[in-house]
């Protein structure tokens, strides 16, 4: 497999840049420790220039057929699917993702495309008469917002675009991204495929850039919408400068997701992808993992042993090597704040290691590599189950009936996600109203469907992605009324 990492460029619409006013960032490999390459920022001027071109073919795009609209993106779905290959060694480049689950999710990114694909001729507002003796009679309009502007994290970027760009394109938005300068590998080959695609000049800008081009992008007066995937402390600066233009937000701001297993459930089952949906995805670094799994006392101690025993199989190497599960964490500073982590439980006793808890050494120790990790015995008021790790751990915990166990779940300022392993139905549809949560998911079933609304409460932000809910997002209703 060729390890070397594509050119990244500023896209400006059709216009690709080499260099911009930010400056440039050295991206550094998770895997060796060593720069891949330099890659240029955008700044404020960048962003100003984008917003200007959008707004230049906001209208012209906002009339465009929506049958054509939809045959574009159609058309980006194909060409993302095409080269799942390449956005495979992109995810690797990135941060580290192995190629089986870098590759995987292509198919995600493939189906939000053509799920709101669509959309794009299935947008329609609403008659509305009365019978009373005011005479009039009313209609909606559903417009776009206009301007768009989309920032992305580091993790699972090309998720995220798919989740973003295609409900916002097919609502007849212009759109400027500004992705994390982190993984800039597959933001840069979904903007050449994009205008591949033929999404016209100016409608799309991918812009990797400084903090001041974000923040340069969520002040424009022209952008009518920011919508944010990352961490709480900044989304509360996002919000805040959305706050001084009257501008709304959509945010996705990650989790603390607990999964409740009870007896009646397949154990085998619920603990393989108990370790996979934590360990194994993205080495524990995804928004809406279930990294606290609430286990029933009656089946506690030997649930613990089988995790333990199916973690233990997984492979931590390179990403390009087959048979590699478990990559590196993104960079020296993640490891260094999860091992922190790791440290306090050690110290407070917060928590008992089943295993892991240590940077790993040997031929890894040049990467960014944790060792996959299981903290059973949890106190469920302590950091590590109350924050975020983003490592690949998952935390343990017991409860002896179903109030104590969504008691524990509920405990937590998060709220994105959910989870339960019961083959009791009365016990799902109980739990599933009691649970604190944007969404509730049993026995396996997956959380990021094009077709179903994602997305969290409390500090795991407002506004949804999929489904109906998500394209509407990107869009105001304007009533007519005549008399």
């Amino acid at each position: 497999m060729n390890l070397e990492a594509p050119t990244v460029s500023l896209h400006i619409g059709h216009e690709i840049l080499s260099s911009g006013s930010g400056g440039c960032y050295d991206h550094v490999s998770p895997v060796t420790g060593a720069v891949q390459q330099s890659i240029p920022l955008a700044g404020p001027a960048e962003i100003e220039r984008a917003v200007a071109k959008a707004e230049s073919v906001r209208e012209r795009w906002r009339r465009t057929q929506p049958e054509e609209r939809r045959a574009i993106l159609n058309r980006l779905a194909d060409l993302i699917e095409t080269h799942a290959q390449d956005f495979g060694k992109m995810a690797a480049l990135d941060g580290g993702t192995p190629l089986m689950m870098g590759t995987g999710s292509v198919g995600t990114a493939v189906a939000w495309t053509r799920y709101y694909a669509g959309w794009c001729d299935k947008l329609s507002g609403e008659m509305l008469s009365t019978l009373d003796t005011r005479g009039e009679f009313s209609y909606t309009m559903p417009e776009p917002i206009g301007i768009v502007g989309i920032i992305i994290t580091w993790n699972g970027p090309l998720i995220s675009l798919g989740m973003k760009v295609g409900p916002a394109l097919a609502a007849g938005n212009c759109v400027i991204v500004k992705p994390a300068e982190l993984t800039p590998f597959a933001p840069e080959l979904f903007a050449r495929l994009a205008r591949e695609a033929g999404v016209p000049d100016g409608v799309l800008s991918i812009l990797p850039g400084t903090a001041e081009a974000g923040e340069a992008l969520v002040r424009h007066p022209k952008v009518g919408l920011i919508t944010f995937t990352g961490g709480p402390i900044t989304a509360r600066k996002i919000m805040a400068a959305c706050a001084d233009r009257i501008k709304p937000s959509i945010m996705e701001l990650g989790g603390k997701s607990a999964s409740l297993l009870f007896p009646d459930a397949d154990i085998d089952a619920a603990c393989e992808r108990a370790i996979f949906w934590t360990i194994g995805i993205m080495a524990g670094q995804g928004c809406a993992l279930p990294t606290r799994l609430l286990v029933h006392a009656d089946i506690y101690d030997a649930v613990v042993e089988k995790l333990a025993a199916i973690a233990s199989r997984y492979k931590v190497g390179n990403p390009f090597e087959e048979g590699t599960q478990v990559g590196p964490l993104i960079n020296a500073a993640a490891v260094d704040r999860v091992l922190g982590m790791f440290d306090r439980v050690r110290s407070e006793g917060s928590g008992r290691f089943v295993m892991g808890g240590n940077r790993c050494g040997g031929a890894l120790a040049k990467g960014n590599y944790v060792e996959p990790t299981i903290i059973a015995d949890a106190d469920p008021d302590s950091e590590i189950a109350q924050v975020e790790i983003f490592g690949p751990a998952i935390v343990v915990m017991k409860f002896h009936d179903e109030d104590e166990a969504v008691a524990i779940a509920n405990n937590s300022e998060y709220g994105l996600a959910a989870y339960i392993q019961s083959n009791d139905l009365k016990r799902v549809h109980r739990l599933a109203e009691r649970l604190h949560a944007g969404g509730v998911y049993v026995n396996g079933a997956t959380q990021i469907n094009a077709h179903t609304p994602f997305g969290g409460i409390g500090i795991s932000g407002f506004g949804k992605e999929g489904g109906k809910a998500g394209i509407e997002e990107f869009l105001h209703y304007k009533t007519v009324t005549i008399a």
